[in-house]
C-alpha cells in the first residue's frame, strides 16, 4: 500500500482510508487552538427586544425548555436541552448569533444539547466560534466531562458562580442577575431526608438558579422650550442632555441639569425565568431575600420602592407550581404576566419539530407497516401523567395575576415600549394528520395507488415470493427485478412479529437536521427488553415521537444494555440524558445497574459526568467485547487468569486489521494501554447473563476504519426449536470505511445496517473522512452474503432522502427516522424503495445551505 502525504490516505486492493484520521492524527480533525469570540457593538437604544420560548411539547417532555432573551446586537439563550438545535434549524433561528447561555441548573435536562451546539459553534466558519456559558458551580463537573470529546477552546469561556447573588451580565443594554435556590433539606446518616433543615450535604446538580433580567429605563423625552427657556442654544449640548449629562447654559450663569429639560424617565421592564425543581427549592425560594426588590406591596410607601416586574417565565415543573405555597409565592409579583413554559397540556399533542413529523405522515399513509403512526397522545390519555401542568383557569391566584400557557415560539416584547407584552404572531399553525395526506394527494395523485398496493404486496395479496409485479410512476413501468427472489433464510422460518423490531431513531450525521435526528438504533425484543446501538443526542425524545409518552418510559425501563460505536459526539450525547431518565423511572424499586459498551475514552467521559448525576450505569471497553476476547473469557471463565496474561492473549489474537505492525495499527494499540481482564471478567458475565434473558446467543465487537477506538458490531440471537432453526444475526457498522472486519463479521447477516454517509459520486470525500458511499454499503453486503442491507447515517446535504443508484438496490432499503422494520416483513423490504422514489419525487436533491456545510465539515 502506497501513503500519499498530501491527503493522508492510504490504498489498497478494493480498500481506501484515511489513516491518519483512524489513527487520531489527521491535522485537520485536530481542536482549533482559539475560537473566536463574538465581540459585538451592542445597540442601548435597541429598537427590538422580546424573549421568546424555544421547545416545550410532548416530544421534550422530559427536556427544560429553553428561553431566548432577543436584542438587536445581542442574544441570550437560558437552557440548552436536548434538541435545540434541531429546534433552532426548524425554526430559522441562527444559533451562531447566540452571546451567552445561561443554565437554570446543571444536568442532562437543561445542558443536553450543550456538547452538540459548542461542537458546532466550534466548526462554523474558517476560525470556528466559542460562546459565554454561565451556570451554577456544578458548571465545572460539565466542562470537565465533555472535555473527553471537545476542544477545550470550545469551553474556554465557561464560567460558575457560587455566590448566593450574582451579576455576570451588566452594561448598557442589559443587567442579567443569578439568584441560587439551594435545597432545604440535609443528608444524614441514615440517608433519610430532613425537610428544613439548616444544614446542608447538597449533591452537584441540586443548585438551581432564578435569573432576572432588567432592562434600563428609559430617559424621558427632551423638551425643547425648556432648554431655551434655561439659555441653551441648539445643538451638542442637547445631545450630551440626553445622555444623561449635566452643561453650562449658553445664556445664562447656571448648570443645567438632564431633570430639568427631560420628561419622567420610565422603568425598563423586568423579566424573571425561575427554575425551582422541587418542593425542598420551594422553600428556599419562598425566602430568598434576593427577589424581595421585586415583590409588588399594597401599600404605596412600598410601592414606591419595589421594582415592577412584567413576565415570569416559570420553567418549574407541575409538581411544584400546583402547590398553594407556589402560587402564594406568584401573587406577590402584583400584575406581572406568568408563562407557565413547564410541560402543558395544550402542547402535548403539538409535534415540536413539525418538518419532521409532517414526513412522517406521508411516510405513514404510504406504508404503516415500516412506519408506524407517531405516539403523540391524545389530551383525555394525558390525565394520569403527573408531569403534565395545570392550565391556567386551575390556579388559585388574584385575578390581577394573569396565567398564560407557554406556546412554541411565544413572545413577551420587551422593546419598542408601546408594544409591551404577548405576541403570539410566531407560533407556528397546527396541521392535523387529514391536512397532511390532503396536500399529499393533491401534489402526487399516484400516491393513493402505490398506498393500496404496498398494502396488498405486505398482506400477500398481490403475489406470492418468487411472482412480478409493476408499479406505475410518472407513466413509466419499472419492473421489480428482486421479486423473482425465493431463498428466505431459514433463520426467518416461523418467525413472529413479537421476535424482533429495527426501530432506526435517527439516520443522520454529525448534527440533528429537520428531517433527521443523529444516529440511534433501537432494537425491541419485546417482552425479553430491549438494546439501544448508538444514542444521538435526542434520542428520548425519538423515543417519545415513535411509542408515546408512557411507551417511552417503558422503553427506557426495559433496556438491556447500550452499545456505542465510538466517541464522535453524533453517537452518544443522547446517552447521559437516557441513563438519567431510567434512573428516576426506577427510583424505589430493585433493579440492575445498566450495562453500557463503548470505547475507553466514552468511560472517561461517563466517570467524569456521574460526578454531577449518577448515571445507575456500568461500564465495558468495547475491547473487551471482541471475538478473540470473548474466546478467551470463555476458555478462563472457570480458572483463575491474572490480567497480564490476558493483555498477551487479547493481543495475539485480536483482529488482524489493526495489528501490531500493519498499516492500520489502531491508536489504542499504542502500548501503555493495557486490557485490564480482571476487572472486565465479572462485567462480561453480566453481559453474558444480560444476553441470555433476552434470547441473544452473543453481542461481539469489531474494530473498523473511522477513529482511534471505532467499532461494529455483531448481535446474534439464540437458535430456536431445540437449535433446528438457527437464530437471526444483525450486524451495525457503526462509522467506517468498508474493511475486511466489517466484511467478515458481516457474513450470512440476516440484516447489515451499514453508514451510507456519502453518495457514489464522492469516493474521495468518503475516503477523506473515513466514511462510506452507498454503493460501497451495498457492495459490503453483497460480498457478505447479507439477506437485507439498511443503508443509514446519511450526509445532512441530503434533506430528506440520499442519491442513491436503484439498480444496485436488489436486497436493499433506506432508512429514515422513526423506520420500524419487523423480522417478519424483512422479505418485503425492498420492494418498498421505488414507492419511496415516488414519494419523494421532486425532493431527491442536494441541500448545499451554510448549515449542512458546517455539518459536513464536522462528520
Amino acid at each position: 500500500m502506497e501513503e500519499s502525504s498530501s491527503t493522508a490516505t492510504t490504498e489498497s486492493v478494493g480498500l481506501g482510508f484515511n489513516k491518519r484520521r483512524a489513527e487520531g492524527k489527521d491535522k485537520n480533525d485536530g481542536p482549533k487552538k482559539n475560537l473566536q469570540l463574538k465581540v459585538r457593538k451592542l445597540n442601548p437604544v435597541n429598537t427590538i427586544s422580546y424573549v421568546q420560548i424555544l421547545g416545550t411539547g410532548m416530544d421534550t417532555q422530559d427536556t427544560a425548555p429553553s428561553v431566548l432573551l432577543f436584542f438587536d446586537k445581542q442574544r441570550f439563550i437560558f437552557n440548552a436541552g436536548e434538541g435545540l438545535q434541531r429546534f433552532c434549524t426548524e425554526h430559522k433561528i441562527k444559533l451562531s448569533k447566540i452571546d451567552h447561555i445561561f443554565l437554570s441548573r446543571v444536568c442532562s435536562e437543561t445542558a443536553g444539547g450543550l456538547p452538540g451546539l459548542l461542537l458546532t459553534l466550534a466548526a462554523m466558519g474558517d476560525e470556528g466560534m466559542s460562546v459565554n456559558i454561565w451556570g451554577p458551580s456544578d458548571l465545572k463537573y460539565l466542562v470537565n466531562a465533555m472535555k473527553s470529546f471537545i476542544p477545550n477552546a470550545a469551553m474556554v469561556h465557561a464560567r460558575s458562580f457560587s455566590d448566593d447573588l450574582f451579576v455576570p451580565i451588566d452594561d448598557e443594554v442589559v443587567k442579567i442577575s443569578a439568584v441560587l435556590l439551594r435545597p432545604r433539606y440535609s443528608k444524614v446518616c441514615d440517608d433519610t431526608t430532613k425537610e428544613g433543615s439548616s444544614e446542608f450535604a447538597l449533591k452537584p446538580g441540586d443548585v438551581s438558579v432564578v435569573y432576572i433580567c432588567e432592562l434600563p429605563e428609559i430617559k424621558g423625552k427632551f423638551d425643547p422650550k425648556k432648554a431655551a427657556a434655561l439659555g441653551l442654544r441648539p445643538g451638542p449640548k442637547y445631545r450630551e442632555l440626553q445622555l444623561g449629562n449635566s452643561v453650562q447654559s449658553d445664556r445664562q450663569d447656571i448648570m443645567v441639569h438632564p431633570s430639568d429639560v427631560l420628561g419622567p424617565s420610565v422603568p425598563g421592564p423586568i423579566v424573571l425565568i425561575v427554575d425551582c425543581p422541587t418542593v425542598s427549592h420551594l422553600h428556599e425560594l419562598s425566602f430568598v431575600h434576593s427577589l424581595t426588590p421585586y415583590y409588588s406591596y399594597p401599600s404605596e410607601h412600598s410601592k414606591e420602592m419595589c421594582k415592577k416586574v412584567d413576565c415570569v417565565i416559570h420553567l418549574s415543573p407541575a409538581s411544584v407550581t400546583r402547590t398553594s405555597e407556589y402560587q402564594q409565592w406568584m401573587s406577590r409579583f402584583g400584575e406581572a404576566q406568568h408563562v407557565m413554559a413547564g410541560h402543558q397540556p395544550k402542547n402535548v399533542e403539538i409535534p415540536i419539530l413539525k418538518s419532521s413529523a409532517r414526513i412522517a405522515t406521508r411516510l405513514n399513509y404510504l406504508c404503516p407497516q415500516f412506519f408506524p403512526s407517531p405516539g403523540f397522545w391524545s389530551l383525555p390519555q394525558l390525565k394520569s401523567l403527573p408531569l403534565v401542568s395545570k392550565a391556567p383557569s386551575e390556579f388559585s391566584l388574584p385575578s390581577s395575576c394573569e396565567v398564560i400557557t407557554a406556546e412554541n415560539l411565544l413572545k413577551f416584547c420587551l422593546r419598542p415600549l408601546a408594544q409591551l407584552g404577548l405576541d403570539r404572531s410566531g407560533i407556528p399553525e397546527i396541521t392535523s394528520r387529514p391536512k397532511i395526506i390532503e396536500d399529499l394527494i393533491s401534489e402526487i395523485p399516484e400516491i393513493v395507488d402505490a398506498s393500496e398496493h404496498i398494502t396488498q404486496l405486505l398482506h400477500g395479496n398481490s403475489i406470492a415470493n418468487g411472482g412480478s409485479t409493476t408499479l406505475q410512476a410518472n407513466n413509466a413501468t419499472t419492473e421489480e427485478p428482486w421479486l423473482h427472489e425465493t431463498a428466505l433464510p431459514s433463520c426467518l422460518e416461523g418467525i413472529t412479529r413479537e421476535d424482533m423490531e429495527i426501530v432506526l431513531l435517527g439516520t443522520g450525521s454529525s448534527q440533528p437536521s429537520k428531517y433527521r435526528n443523529v444516529t440511534s438504533i433501537f432494537i425491541n425484543l419485546f417482552s425479553k427488553g430491549s438494546i439501544l446501538l448508538d444514542c444521538g443526542e435526542g434520542t428520548l425524545g425519538q423515543l417519545k415521537r415513535r411509542f408515546g409518552i408512557e411507551g417511552a418510559d417503558e422503553a427506557v425501563k426495559g433496556l438491556r444494555c447500550i452499545w456505542i460505536s465510538h466517541i464522535h459526539a453524533d453517537h452518544h450525547t443522547g446517552l447521559a440524558r437516557i441513563l438519567a431518565r431510567r434512573r428516576d423511572l426506577l427510583n424505589g424499586t430493585p433493579h440492575e445497574l445498566l450495562l453500557v459498551v463503548g470505547p475507553r475514552q466514552l468511560k472517561t467521559y461517563l466517570d467524569a459526568y456521574q460526578k454531577l448525576e449518577d448515571l445507575d450505569m456500568q461500564f465495558l471497553d468495547c475491547r473487551h467485547t471482541t471475538e478473540a476476547s470473548l474466546k478467551n473469557f470463555e476458555s478462563s471463565e472457570n480458572k483463575d487468569v491474572n490480567g497480564s496474561g490476558c493483555v498477551q492473549n487479547d493481543q495475539k489474537n485480536d483482529s488482524n486489521l489493526f495489528a501490531k505492525g500493519s498499516r492500520m495499527e489502531s491508536h489504542w494499540k499504542r502500548p501503555g494501554s493495557p486490557v485490564d481482564a480482571s476487572s472486565a471478567f465479572p462485567l462480561l458475565t453480566t453481559l453474558k447473563k444480560i444476553l441470555k434473558e433476552a434470547g441473544l446467543e452473543a453481542l461481539i465487537s469489531f474494530p473498523v476504519v473511522h477513529c482511534p477506538q471505532a467499532y461494529g458490531v455483531v448481535l446474534k440471537a439464540a437458535d430456536r426449536n431445540g437449535k433446528k432453526i438457527p437464530g437471526w444475526k444483525i450486524v451495525y457498522s457503526g462509522d467506517t470505511r468498508p474493511c475486511p472486519e466489517l466484511v467478515e463479521a458481516s457474513r450470512g447477516a440476516t440484516v447489515l445496517i451499514h453508514e451510507a454517509t456519502f453518495e457514489d459520486g464522492m469516493v474521495e470525500e468518503a475516503i477523506a473522512r473515513n466514511h462510506s458511499t452507498t454503493q460501497e454499503a451495498i457492495e459490503v453486503g453483497d460480498s457478505a452474503g447479507a439477506y437485507r442491507i439498511i443503508l443509514t447515517h446519511f450526509s445532512q446535504r441530503y434533506p430528506k432522502i440520499p442519491v442513491f443508484d436503484e439498480t444496485h438496490m436488489h436486497k436493499t432499503s433506506i432508512a429514515f427516522d422513526m423506520m420500524s422494520v419487523n423480522l417478519a416483513d424483512l422479505p418485503m423490504l425492498p420492494r418498498v424503495l421505488p414507492y419511496l422514489k415516488l414519494l419523494f419525487r421532486d425532493e431527491m436533491i442536494v441541500d448545499e445551505s451554510e448549515d449542512v456545510n458546517v455539518a459536513a465539515a464536522a462528520i
